[in-house]
């Protein structure tokens, strides 16, 4: 009987492991890809750098911890960079050439991710889309392709995103007569001197329309966007290639239109190529000194304030063009990427796809202001409650351009910035500073082959 009972028990051992062994396979096939494997990927630390105004870090912080919460066991510490974004890049630069694993994953500005890229100090994020079936179709398609993809590799992501925009005092618009805001740059300077020299009899301190020309990387921003808006080009890519143009025909008649609105036209202030940055330009609008103003989409909430003199009378659009041309934006904004020598990526990439889901997206446009670079986002009805003017920005995104995507992106800027400002003082004309600026440029991609 022993000997026969044993096979049996045998047999009905081994079903139950079998049972256990196909129950649990189930379960942990379930629990590998969602939680099993998850849980097993994001153990451990990884450190997050990010920097900006002292608001938007109180919001990461809040950030970084819904997703320790979400996921157990996981630190993400938080390196605060400077507010100022050279800072940042600087930062950034002297871990990654350094090989340090520290920070794993990073924001960066739009304009830095040509050398980030060329510098080979981003991970690859292909792997991670293809395996995990990553949708990128919710995305802005253009700065997926502009600025995020080089190289046939995905690099980066956009966190969110920002395009210059015109800003325009409503109630002056109605005042003097004007249904709309101006289409073309002819247009902009016929209203901004009318407006101006109706509003200086009683605030002699008015300025028909404010922007950016300090020497700057701002000022690189405002020049791409009279270029472009000429059918201009700062240069384009021949056989992998990157050729500067700088002082093609169109781009000098852009540039001295730049001049013309302070010397000629006298509707800028003498101080827009000394003084002018975001903040200038954009407290001159807000205290009831501008009737038109260019600046990023952050204005929009800072003039529409409880404190603002303005509120209830900013109007947004496009920037104007030249005839015979379409309107143009500089595309601005930040991404987020993961250090190529991170000692955590797993962990890193799942940190990735917090920041950019539906729900912190939604939220970043919410508390932040910030435009997301999701464009699903911009259809939902609390963010469009909380952003109204949202609505009205996602095709000038959909349009913007950016800045030359190339390694030597920083002392090409130095160079545009240097030549450009000193055609808006006076030292220069237009052509001669182009002129120099282009050879300049070309000295430079020589010295990068």
């Amino acid at each position: 009987m022993s000997m026969g009972k044993r096979p049996l028990w045998g047999i009905v051992l081994l079903g139950l492991v079998i049972s256990a062994v196909i129950a649990s396979g189930c379960i942990g096939g379930t629990s590998e890809s969602t939680t099993g494997t998850e849980s097993t990927k994001l153990e451990g630390k990884i450190v997050f750098a990010v920097g900006g105004a002292p608001n938007e870090i109180e919001y990461w912080k809040n950030v970084i911890a819904e997703f320790e919460k979400e996921h157990p066991g996981v630190t993400v510490e938080l390196k605060r960079q400077a507010t100022d974004t050279d800072q940042r890049r600087l930062d950034l630069v002297n871990a990654l050439r350094s090989k340090s694993s520290d920070p794993d994953v990073f924001l960066m500005d739009v304009a830095w991710l040509g050398q980030f890229i060329a510098s080979g100090w981003l991970e690859p994020l292909d792997s991670y889309v293809e395996r995990d079936n990553y949708d990128l179709s919710v995305f802005f398609q253009s700065v997926i392709n502009l600025a995020d993809r080089q190289n046939g590799k995905l690099w980066a992501l956009p966190v969110y995103v920002d395009a210059g925009l015109l800003y325009y005092r409503t109630d002056l618009l109605q005042k003097y007569g004007y249904d709309k805001p101006p289409e073309t740059w002819d247009e902009l300077v016929e209203m901004a001197q009318k407006i101006q020299e109706g509003e200086r009899q009683g605030n002699p301190n008015f300025w028909g329309f404010v922007w950016q020309g300090k020497q700057y990387e701002g000022l690189v921003c405002d020049f791409v966007e009279y270029v472009y808006s000429n059918g201009g080009e700062l240069g384009h890519f021949e056989n992998g290639k990157w050729v500067p143009t700088l002082n093609k025909p169109e781009n000098v008649e852009a540039l001295q239109f730049m001049v013309d609105l302070i010397h000629e036209y006298k509707v800028s202030p003498p101080s827009t190529y000394t003084e002018m940055t975001e903040e200038p330009v954009r407290l001159t609008f807000q205290q009831g000194n501008a009737a038109f103003e260019r600046n990023w989409p952050y204005a929009w909430g800072l003039h529409n304030a409880n404190d603002s003199p303005v509120k209830g009378k900013v109007g947004i659009a496009p920037l104007p063009h030249f005839p015979g041309h379409k309107s143009a934006a500089t595309l601005g904004g930040w991404h987020i990427g993961i250090n190529k020598y991170s000692d955590n990526k797993e962990l890193a990439w799942a940190f990735v796809k917090f920041v950019e889901s539906y729900e912190q997206q939604k939220n970043f446009a919410i508390n932040l202001g910030w435009n997301p670079g999701r464009t699903d986002v911009y259809d939902d009805q609390d963010v469009l409650k909380a952003a109204p003017h949202l609505k009205n920005l996602r095709s000038v995104f959909e349009n913007a351009v950016p800045r030359p995507i190339v390694p030597y992106y920083p002392q090409l800027s130095q160079i545009i910035q240097k030549y450009v400002n000193a055609a808006l003082a006076g030292s220069m004309s237009p052509q001669e500073a182009l002129d120099k600026a282009q050879q300049e440029a070309e000295e430079l991609v020589k010295q990068y082959g």
